[in-house]
């Protein structure tokens, strides 16, 4: 019973978070940010879509599909693009996507084994750990980014009761997508950046 709640509850979640980047696609597309009336009916719409079997050959709901490829994504990928839907102009602060890039860097070439020192362990309670993101949320508040503060919080909660079927901290905290995601939004600043730089030279050029 309890797992098939669980599982449930993974297939709303899941439902509610394709939804949304279908609708950030949309935005993109049309290049405007809908008014949050339109993105709720959208968002009731596809999660609808993707929650329940449609058949046409298929035994599952597409939530299923998508989850069997990508696994559960971590607490703070989903809160983040859930956050998308009431605040979709207010960006993650350049310092903690630095961070987090670091962060995963770090994190997966040793989690795969190039070393003796496997940090995946350190989610399974360490406290050490434990402090570490604590920290991580102090610096969400000193960078005056406070729903980051409440995302890595809500993130431990979820990893304490067990939200997901992992019982690793860092599942809660960190996937793949998320360090592609910081990664592909650094560059992307980095060459605004330099386009801007480019183009200032060039109106201010001599002659």
């Amino acid at each position: 019973m309890m797992n098939s709640l669980m599982q449930t509850f993974a297939l709303v979640e899941m439902s509610i978070t394709c939804s949304l980047i279908l609708i950030w696609i949309l935005q993109k597309i049309a290049q405007e940010v809908f008014p949050f009336i339109v993105k709720v009916l959208l968002l009731l719409i596809l999660a609808n879509l993707f929650f329940w079997p449609l058949g046409m050959s298929l035994e599952l709901p597409l939530a299923a599909y998508v989850r069997g490829v990508t696994g559960d994504l971590s607490i703070v990928t989903t809160l983040l693009l859930w956050s998308t839907l009431v605040h979709s102009n207010k960006s993650t602060p350049i310092a903690v996507k630095f961070v987090i890039l670091i962060i995963a860097l770090a994190f997966y070439p040793l989690a795969l084994g190039l070393s003796m020192h496997d940090p995946y362990a350190w989610g399974y309670g360490s406290i050490t750990f434990l402090l570490f993101v604590l920290l991580l949320a102090l610096i969400c508040g000193l960078t005056n980014w406070s729903k980051g503060v409440w995302i890595i919080g809500l993130a431990i909660i979820a990893w304490s009761a067990h939200w997901h079927e992992s019982a690793n901290l860092w599942d809660y905290l960190l996937d793949p997508f998320l360090a592609l995601w910081v990664f592909c939004s650094l560059f992307a600043a980095v060459l605004a950046k330099r386009k801007e730089k480019a183009r200032s030279g060039y109106l201010f050029r001599p002659g």
